[in-house]
């Protein structure tokens, strides 16, 4: 008996999604489908092919050709078949930032990723390695932050400067908006006038990151 050449592409893709650690409720929401599309495309064969669109920005996420996806193998990025890795896999952490305990540490496991643009990370001049995906807890960072945004923390070092950053403070994950206040002090600033400001010793705290991009549901 031979094999259905259909089932190839969606293979293909389930290997690629577990090479990513990319969940493909995620890369069914990266293209525009609905969470459940690419995991019925995957194992019921509905729809029985990609269509064009959707596998071009598959093919561009993952760095392949888009024959691999089962488009015609003409189909390639900057030629002789190798794909523009257009789309850089920026990792989720399952922690959250602004209340409650969390880690955040170069050996936590992401749970899914999110798609960024190689050229847009270029530009801003970020470096891939040093990014991940956190999620906002609380409100004290209203109207600019709210619970369930995605915010993007570049951990590369730099000299700090007056910015929203990622800081752990004991034991708590704080997103906020830090100010140099002089003699080796900063002080800890929230959006939502409810919470007072805190003036800390910079010994006091560890500045993990800056806040370079939010994303969330309206």
């Amino acid at each position: 008996m031979t094999s259905d050449p259909s089932s190839e592409p969606r293979e293909r893709l389930l290997a690629l999604a577990q090479e990513k650690r990319a969940s493909l409720a995620a890369l069914s929401e990266m293209i525009g489908r609905n969470p459940s599309y690419l995991q019925q495309f995957v194992r019921k064969g509905s729809p029985r092919k990609l269509e064009e669109g959707d596998r071009r920005r598959l093919a561009e996420f993952f760095g392949v050709a888009e024959s691999e996806l089962g488009g015609r193998e003409e189909n390639s990025y900057a030629g002789g078949g190798k794909a523009d890795k257009s789309f850089v896999a920026i990792p989720r952490l399952g922690i959250a930032a602004s209340a409650g305990p969390g880690q955040f540490a170069q050996g936590e496991k992401p749970f899914d990723h999110f798609g960024f643009s190689a050229r847009w990370l270029r530009d801003n001049g970020f470096d891939p390695r040093m990014l991940s995906v956190l999620t906002v807890e609380g409100d004290s960072m209203e109207p600019l932050l709210r619970k369930g945004d995605e915010i993007l923390v570049d951990r590369t070092p730099r000299p700090l400067r007056d910015a929203i950053h990622i800081v752990r403070m004991d034991d708590s994950l704080l997103v906020k908006r830090v100010a140099l206040a002089g003699q080796g002090r900063i002080t800890l600033l929230s959006e939502n006038r409810a919470y007072p400001a805190l003036e800390v010793d910079l010994s006091e705290v560890e500045v993990v990151g800056r806040v370079v991009w939010k994303g969330g549901r309206l």
